[in-house]
């Protein structure tokens, strides 16, 4: 056979065929979850959790009386009233003070026993740390009696300084052992080369590790601040003088026991939201950061 009747008898290559662009919108992977699996149930949540906020908005800016869906024409009556003839003024500066002393004293204190749970042995150091933890078992309502009896033989009741005592002592737990896992992320090696450079161990912790510590430090201080301006049992039961009263107990003033004025006590609830709002609103990546470092032994 002549060389151009083997070329003739060959098969023809076969070409792939061309391959087509896929349209836009379909260059998904096969486990791909489609956009609107994701998008609808969260609207749903979104909804669903956006709706009593209105709501409580609705009924604070709204007339007295008016049953309208949309707040108009509107009016800051309910918030003039509490504000002023509620002592609602008063009651946020006790809140603003109690919180703000509970958060210096709750990080101090769970500052220098997470450090010294991270970086000391000790013999009965386990046994402390399970009792730390089994602390967060016991509701607060059964610390009120004992917690009543010691401050009356004190005299610090009808005083902020009882309020602000329980509510430290009640956030230290959790404080401290957030720290102290924090602390433990820290390398140690970086506290020996500040003492070999001359440092003594208050400065190296001063200089090279609280630094390091602030995602932590934001989170347990955030955490104390939200708790002790939200909680309505140790302000009940230790105050008793409406001057010294904080904004969870006088919201509770006003729910009568015949009526309820919901246009006032929206217009509370507004003013006792807003200052946890805006503290997440500008914490919230220290927070998440924190809670996650602290949350994860190093």
């Amino acid at each position: 056979m002549s060389v151009k009747e083997a070329t003739q008898a060959a098969p023809a290559p076969v070409r792939p065929a061309p391959v087509r662009p896929r349209p836009a919108g379909r260059n998904r992977s096969w486990d791909e979850v489609p956009r609107w699996q994701i998008y609808l149930p969260l609207s749903v949540y979104l909804l669903f959790t956006l709706i009593p906020f209105y709501w409580i908005l609705l009924f604070s800016l709204r007339p007295p009386g008016s049953t309208s869906l949309v707040p108009w024409p509107m009016t800051f009556e309910h918030f003039e009233k509490v504000w002023t003839e509620r002592g609602f003024g008063t009651y946020f500066q006790n809140s603003v003070l109690v919180g703000a002393v509970t958060l210096v004293m709750t990080t101090l204190v769970a500052l220098a026993g997470g450090y010294a749970l991270a970086r000391f042995n000790f013999k009965v150091k386990r046994v402390f740390m399970l009792a730390l933890l089994c602390s967060q078992f016991v509701p607060g309502a059964l610390l009120l009696v004992p917690l009543f009896e010691i401050f009356a033989e004190l005299r610090m009741i009808n005083s902020l300084g009882s309020v602000i005592l329980a509510e430290t002592v009640f956030q230290l737990p959790l404080s401290i052992i957030l720290i102290s896992n924090f602390i433990k992320n820290v390398p140690y090696s970086l506290e020996e080369a500040a003492w070999v450079d001359g440092c003594n161990r208050l400065t190296a912790f001063r200089i090279v590790v609280l630094p390091l510590l602030r995602p932590g430090l934001i989170a347990v201080g955030s955490f104390a601040f939200v708790h002790s301006w939200n909680h309505f049992l140790f302000a009940l039961m230790f105050l008793n003088n409406q001057e010294k009263q904080t904004i969870p107990v006088g919201l509770n003033t006003l729910m009568g026991a015949d009526s309820v004025d919901l246009g006032a006590l929206a217009a509370g609830g507004i003013v006792a939201a807003v200052p946890v709002v805006v503290v997440f609103a500008f914490i919230q990546k220290w927070l998440i950061t924190g809670f996650s470092a602290g949350a994860v032994k190093g």
